[in-house]
This record gives C-alpha cells, structure tokens and sequence, in this order.
C-alpha cells in the first residue's frame, strides 16, 4: 500500500524538518520519501492543505474497561476514541477487572489490542488490585511489556509501599507514575476547597491534599535516586513544587490533563455532575500556574484523563456522581484553545508526541525516511463545536458538548492504515 500526503507542514521538535512544507510518501507502513511535488501512480493521496502532519501522540493515563468493564469502554471503541483524538498510543491504566497485576493481565492487553490501528501500552499495577497493600512482581511485568508501573485512579497513601515500588524499579529504569492526593486531607471532598465550594455548601478537595503527597513523592524520589512521575497536577503550588525538583537534578516529570488547564471551578454553579473530575477543576490562579508550567517546561505533557463512565454512575446527583469524564476526542482542541498565544506548535507537539515517550522510556518519535509512519494529522487553526456526533467512546460523559475549539485532528497514520476523521 502506498500514501502520499500532500501540502503538509511538518511538525518535529528539535529536527532539520520542523516548520517545512512538504509532501510524505508512505510505503508499506514506512516513510519512503519526503520532499516537493511527489506523484505517484495508484497511491491513495491524502491532501493535507497546509495542516500539520507530526510524530503520533501518545496519551499517557488512558482508562479502558477491558477486562471487567467493557459496557463502558472496549479495545475496540477506545481505539477509535484515540484516533479521533490524535493518539496513535496510548498507555493502559490498570484499573479494570482484574486489575492489570500481573505479567498475565499485561500479556492479555499486548495480545488482545494486537492489529489494532493504536499502539496499546500497559502500565502495571504497583499493588496487587490496586489497593494500595501488597507490591506486584513489577519486573515480571515489565519484562512481559509493562511501560510504567502506577495503581492509577487510586493514588499510593502508604509512603512504605511507595518508597519500595521506587527501590525496586530503579535496576531496569523503569518509572513509578502517582496521581498526588492525599486521601485523608479531603474526605468526602467533591470539588475544588475555594469560595465556589463554600457558596455551593459542597465539601471541598484542598490544594493542600494535592500538594502534600506530591512533597512526599518528590522527597521519596530523591532518597531513592529514581524516576518518578506526577500524574495530572492541578495546583499552582504543586507546578513550584515540580519546577524546584527539577532544579535540583531530581528525575521528576509531570503532566496535567485538559480539563485543567481550560477548565475553572466556575462551571460548577449549575451542580451538572458531568463536570465532577479527578483532579477537580480548580481556581484561575491555578489554571494560569499550569499554563505558565507547560510553556516553561516545568510540566512535561498534556493528557486525555479520558475515564469512561456508565450512566448509572453518572447521571445522578453531584455528591453520589462517580469522579471522571472521557477526554480522548477533545484534549486537543480543549487544551489548544487556551495555549495558543503560549506555546507554538512545536512545542506543543513535544508536550503530546515527544514527551509522553521519554517519559516511558520508548524509542523517540521521528518524521524521517525509512521510519515507520506514525503519524498525526491536524489543523491548529481550525475552529470547530464539539458535538455528539464527535464521540467514538462508548460512554458518554462529557460536559463538553457544544463547546467551541481551537485545532481539530484530520487523521492517523499508523501500521500502514490511514484513519480520517471524516470518515
């Protein structure tokens, strides 16, 4: 099979390519030829118009229902969902049914996403079902496909088993990844501690309860001389934490998803339980820390949070709400909408495509001949509303529906398939 993508702009972070116009031959899954005014006979063309064309991007904390939880999310409906959202990877949280604990449960997603369009990379379990007691067997899993090790949704409260989950993957260079949030500083919490929780009479999740497990982390990550990672951050006080661990040498990364960085708890006034997340949408002070992380590199990638929920989880009243909403259709366009005037679009792409993989100790991204074409397509420029039509996953609960956005996906490339968006 051959592709050939015209009038794109090339977008690779630290290569002779980024910011040039031109035309990709793609042969039998791999990039033959790059340069002006490529024809070929009997190739499928994909005319770009100018969009952009960038190493795939890959969302790092994707939450998927299979196994256990299929009838809210499958491999085949998160597939889609990525791939209408850009990703061309995306790395498996382990909360399902069972809990990916085990080098059988991380055999079962690597052979059951096999031939899929998107790389599925599972991350393993620290504990045994996630609950946060007894430590996994984390180098079997790793040699069986794991790219990291994190409980996921449920945030590692027992500094003991935190401290060994960092000693023991230190040998292989493997990476342990916490959500930072201190169970005990906001029981019951719903959303953000601040004026709007207090004129809403919920109770609140205070920066604090953030703040204090990432200084645990952090502390545990330089006792211990390994890789840690700070999964979606979403204080002003948690991005100076990780910028001063930074300074310091530590091997410390961050990311924050979407929905914080475009997202206030202003839109909380109307009780619409669709907008009840984890981390919670918090003030303007804090959303403008994170933008000002990511454009100075403090924060090293974007994510989806993508956490697909049934109805009966969902739609009901806020307080018994399950915490979560889908994020893989719409992280692009969200986040661009509010980084725009920040960073460019290189930089951008290193905070989606780049990043995630350095992150997880994956072969770098490239945009060059003879490498494989795993691609993504996009307009940065295009302005388009968010509808239902645009979600692929099977669950449906956003609060984003109807918003207006800033960059839209065109399509993927991966594994020799071409993906549009229009179909």
């Amino acid at each position: 099979m051959q592709l050939l993508i015209k009038n794109a702009t090339l977008v690779h972070p630290a290569s002779q390519h980024d910011g040039s116009a031109a035309d990709i031959l793609i042969t039998d899954g791999k990039i033959e030829t790059i340069g002006n005014g490529l024809t070929v006979v009997g190739a499928t063309v994909f005319d770009a118009n100018g969009a952009c064309v960038s190493p795939g991007w890959l969302d790092l904390g994707t939450l998927v229902g299979d196994p256990g939880l299929e009838h809210r999310e499958d491999f085949a409906s998160v597939e889609k969902a990525a791939a209408a959202g850009g990703y061309t990877a995306i790395a498996c949280l382990p909360n399902t049914l069972p809990a990916t604990h085990s080098k059988s449960e991380v055999q079962y997603v690597r052979s059951r996403s096999q031939g899929s369009l998107v790389d599925f990379l599972p991350i393993g379990a620290v504990s045994h079902d996630c609950g946060g007691k007894d430590i996994t067997e984390m180098y079997d899993m790793q040699a069986a496909g794991a790219v990291a090790f994190s409980d996921g949704k449920k945030s590692v409260q027992d500094s003991g088993l935190m401290l060994r989950a960092l000693q023991y993957v230190k040998p292989f260079g493997g990476v342990i990844l916490n959500r930072p949030h201190d169970r005990t500083m906001a029981p019951s919490g719903q959303v953000h501690e601040g004026v709007m929780s207090t004129s809403l009479g919920m109770k609140g999740i205070p920066a604090l309860a953030e703040e204090l497990m990432l200084r645990r982390d952090i502390y545990l990550a330089e006792y211990t001389g390994s890789r840690f990672h700070a999964l979606n951050i979403s204080t002003a006080g948690a991005v100076e934490l990780v910028r001063q661990a930074k300074a310091r040498g530590l091997q410390v990364t961050a990311s924050v998803a979407a929905m914080n960085i475009a997202c206030d708890d202003h839109l909380l006034s109307e009780f619409d339980p669709h907008w009840k997340v984890m981390p919670p949408i918090r003030e303007l002070l804090d959303m403008e820390a994170l933008k000002a992380g990511l454009a100075d590199g403090t924060i090293d990638c974007i994510t989806s949070n993508h956490t697909p929920l049934d109805p009966e989880s969902k739609n009901l009243e806020f307080p018994f709400a399950d915490f979560g909403a889908i994020g893989l259709e719409t992280a692009f366009g969200l986040s661009w909408m509010h980084l725009f005037n920040s960073l460019t679009v290189s930089q951008l792409v290193e905070k989606l495509a780049i990043s995630p993989r350095q992150i997880l100790g994956l072969p770098p991204a490239k945009l060059g001949p003879g490498m494989e074409a795993n691609l993504t397509i996009f307009d940065p420029n295009l302005e388009w509303t968010f509808s239902k039509k645009d979600i692929f996953s099977k669950s449906r609960n956003t609060p984003l529906v109807g918003w207006r956005m800033k960059g839209k996906v065109l399509g993927v490339v991966n594994k020799g398939r071409l993906w549009r968006t229009d179909g």
